[in-house]
């Protein structure tokens, strides 16, 4: 019988992060003079690999956004973002067009409930040896009716979720990079500011290539449902509040 893909997770890596993580008093994204396996830096923006390789049969690197502890995308400038994004895409494409992998995963945790561990800005880059990471992913996913369209970048609200029960997608290419930051800086302050009446507090990025183009999935984050959990299966919103979701995002978020 066919399942789904599976990592495996090193415990015993796992369990040292978490000692040392309750022993720092420092945030070691902070603490830059005493970071280690620094592949390239630029600016605050620094590409590391991953101290806690928790995942077997995988490369983990680490890309620290800024040297602000409180950053966010939605509190940073657009310059600022549009620049960390175009640095995240170029270290991702490294890793995505090299043979050895069989799939290349690039993602930002932020809040409590998203799956992260430390709060200073970052991304994640996990370069995957073996396990497809695209295996259960379908073109679906990524349809839905265009809210806006511009610079050669389109955003949209996911028809079918892969979880749910809000999923953003922007699509863009090398060229829109640009306006693909803007689009998802826009989405994020929305989801933080006024999605759920402001209780939103956690979100995720999730990156994908699909033939010549790219996109990002902005995906709000709650406790996850249980009929995820236990059956697969995806929820969401009905139309009117979705609607009401799109009229919010072009009056107050999208520019003109």
């Amino acid at each position: 019988m066919e399942t789904n893909s599976l990592l495996v997770f090193n415990r015993s890596i796992g369990k040292k992060k978490r000692t040392m993580g309750q022993k720092e008093t420092v945030c070691p994204f902070c603490d830059v003079d005493n970071l280690i396996n620094i592949y390239d830096q630029k600016d605050d923006m620094i590409f590391l690999k991953n101290k806690y390789p928790t995942l077997e049969k995988t490369d983990q690197f680490v890309l620290i956004e800024s040297a602000k502890h409180d950053g966010n995308i939605s509190n940073y400038a657009p310059a600022e973002w549009r620049k960390i994004l175009a640095y995240a895409i170029e270290k991702w494409k490294i890793f995505y067009n090299d043979p050895k992998y069989q799939s290349v995963l690039l993602y930002k945790n932020f809040g409590k409930l998203s799956g992260g561990s430390l709060s200073h800005p970052h991304m994640q880059i996990v370069a995957l040896l073996e396990a497809d990471g695209y295996r259960e992913i379908n073109p679906a996913y990524f349809t839905g009716k265009t809210i806006q369209a511009k610079n050669g970048a389109f955003i949209n609200i996911s028809d079918h979720p892969i979880m749910g029960f809000l999923e953003f997608n922007i699509c863009f290419d090398e060229q829109s990079i640009t306006q693909a930051a803007d689009y998802i800086k826009q989405v994020v302050s929305f989801v933080l500011k006024d999605f759920n009446d402001g209780r939103c507090e956690a979100y995720n990025l999730f990156f994908y290539k699909l033939a010549d183009k790219l996109y990002c999935k902005v995906t709000p984050r709650f406790i996850v449902s249980p009929y995820f959990v236990g059956y697969f299966i995806s929820q969401k919103f009905d139309d009117a509040f979705t609607a009401d979701v799109i009229k919010t995002l072009k009056e107050n978020y999208l520019d003109k």
